[in-house]
């Protein structure tokens, strides 16, 4: 609590507003906008890294966070004040920092696949810079930031180590698939055991199955498409490739909060929600863009 009652005390509004916007870069839906634009119309490969990297880091988080249940650094110490509006955005419990691995996920794993060293350089420092934004907000602490940045960019290096061609064997591809599947419906297992005897609340399990529903719909999407689909990111111009953006958001966004008024709310239903989000992503757009967008590979 030091560091933050140090950073506490440099905190001016200009700042505030300004860390407010780099801590932004951390959040899902930032994220998975970036992880659209690469998919389907960038490289396939980078995405298949970024996913993997993103998804096996927010299982691991958001499994962390229920068993170590740690609060937040104003219920640990109630005199100490985050950034006005900041609280708001800091949902579940503080142990390890999810914005921070977002961050990590989306940004390092983009990073650890492009060959300019400048680029490598802002795309590194951008998980870097969120971690701190979210100590400087007041809703981490060091230890929290600390442990996601070192969860999240291990499991980067394991994914570049593993993934290392745009096209690895069906057997290859299935494991991972599986692995990721299995992982998945762990930590379910676990949020549903824990909420069951009282040790968390629903507020708790909700991020951990969305984590999970997600994670299944990127597993098995990804693996569908790799050996089934196999639509190409190319078009036949730039209009195209807007327009094929425009349409894949308008249907993540339909699925993420249009799906509400259909089917509500509540954490299985999210669950569901998250995993059609996801495959939509990854195996149902894609048809539409092999058959609608896509130009054949010379």
């Amino acid at each position: 609590m030091e560091l933050l009652r140090f950073i506490e005390s440099i905190r001016t509004p200009f700042l505030d507003t300004l860390i407010g916007l780099i801590t932004r870069l951390g959040e899902e839906t930032i994220g998975i906008v970036l992880l659209c634009l690469i998919f389907w119309c960038v490289s396939k490969k980078i995405a298949y890294v970024i996913g993997v990297a993103f998804f096996l880091s927010s299982l691991t988080v958001q499994g962390m966070k229920i068993c170590f249940r740690i609060e937040r650094p104003w219920v640990i110490d109630p005199t100490f004040e985050p950034v006005p509006g900041a609280k708001e955005y800091a949902t579940g419990y503080s142990f390890p920092s999810g914005h921070t691995q977002s961050a990590t996920a989306f940004y390092g794993a983009l990073g650890s696949q492009v060959k300019p060293m400048a680029f490598k350089i802002i795309l590194f420092a951008i998980p870097v810079l969120v971690a701190f934004s979210r100590l400087y907000l007041g809703v981490h602490t060091l230890q929290d930031v600390l442990v996601s940045l070192v969860i999240t960019f291990l499991l980067i290096w394991l994914t570049g180590r593993i993934i290392t061609s745009d096209v690895e064997s069906k057997k290859k591809e299935l494991a991972i698939s599986l692995f990721m599947i299995l992982y998945a419906v762990a930590v379910i297992i676990i949020a549903i055991i824990m909420y069951s005897n009282g040790t968390i609340e629903d507020r708790y399990i909700a991020d951990c199955l969305k984590a999970a529903g997600a994670g299944i719909g990127f597993a098995v999407g990804m693996f569908v498409e790799r050996n089934y689909i196999k639509f190409s990111v190319k078009s036949k111009n730039i209009g195209m490739h807007i327009i094929k953006v425009v349409i894949g958001i308008a249907g993540v966004l339909a699925f993420q909060e249009g799906l509400k008024l259909i089917i509500g709310t509540g954490f299985i239903v999210d669950m569901f929600r998250y995993f059609l989000m996801i495959s939509w992503v990854t195996m149902l757009y894609p048809l539409i863009i092999k058959r609608c967008f896509s130009v054949k590979e010379a």
